[in-house]
């Protein structure tokens, strides 16, 4: 894995709250194109490594380099103007506004024009507002969504709700995409689904996927590579063959009833 082709490297990435340590020392580095994944039990430290990359936490220890700039401490806002977006693992839209005006939130990070000109109704200011109005349309078409545009965003069923989350992230323009645990209340078929639009969305936008998940059929089925968090420290990490057969993960995490109905 040559260096220019690592999108994010996390030498001693450490988190505590007070004097409790949720993250300790979780190292890692992302090879740019790859869908990759980070799983472990409920309360291992996932969320809490998404949140320090991504600028809701800034680390107690330790650097967060993307593209090898180091982007550690930078706010939320910066962060994804660098090329980071992310998902929740409780969804967040904006539920009284349309579809379409969703996916237009995250189009305006890219706005050139300032927020005065909007009551001035300038000829650029409209063309440009015409220009994410479009774009945002082709991401709801990319997730299967267009027809939904005029409907407001609390309608959707829980899985498209999830893909509007995803065409909002995905329109911040981004080169590195963390989902947090997109299959998430999703039946066998939708998680089934999801894997294939995960690596579809990869490939239509040139991504680098990061993802949560509880699901091993999603993990196994598209990650390339796999990290595994326990108490908050990384004990494993390789492709899904090895992580499958690892008997710290089966003791900690997959269990002895995985193997049997894998």
């Amino acid at each position: 894995m040559s260096e220019r082709n690592i999108i994010l490297k996390t030498p001693g990435l450490t988190m505590r709250f007070g004097g409790l340590t949720a993250v300790d020392n979780f190292d890692i580095e992302v090879q740019e194109g790859r869908i990759v994944g980070l799983i472990g039990p409920n309360g291992a430290g996932k969320t809490t490594c998404f949140n320090m990359i991504t600028g809701f936490y800034n680390p107690s220890e330790g650097n967060i380099y993307f593209y090898d700039e180091d982007i550690t401490g930078l706010p939320t806002h910066k962060v994804c103007a660098k090329g980071i977006a992310r998902t929740f693992q409780n969804i967040r839209l904006f539920y009284n506004e349309t579809v379409l005006q969703n996916v237009m939130i995250g189009a305006h990070l890219r706005q050139r024009s300032s927020w005065w000109q909007a009551p001035l109704n300038l000829p650029s200011f409209l063309r440009e507002e015409k220009e994410i109005s479009d774009k945002a349309m082709f991401l709801l078409e990319k997730v299967g969504l267009s027809d939904l545009a005029g409907e407001k965003a609390n309608s959707l069923p829980y899985g498209e709700q999830r893909r509007l989350e995803i065409a909002r992230a995905l329109a911040t323009q981004p080169k590195f995409l963390l989902l947090d645990e997109p299959a998430a209340g999703m039946n066998p078929q939708e998680s089934w689904e999801l894997m294939h639009f995960i690596q579809k969305t990869r490939e239509d936008f040139d991504l680098t996927i990061l993802l949560i998940e509880h699901d091993m059929k999603v993990v196994m089925g598209v990650c390339e590579h796999i990290w595994v968090l326990d108490y908050g420290k990384l004990i494993a990490e390789g492709p899904p063959e090895e992580i499958q057969a690892n008997p710290k993960v089966i003791e900690a995490y997959l269990g002895e009833e995985y193997l049997e109905n894998a």
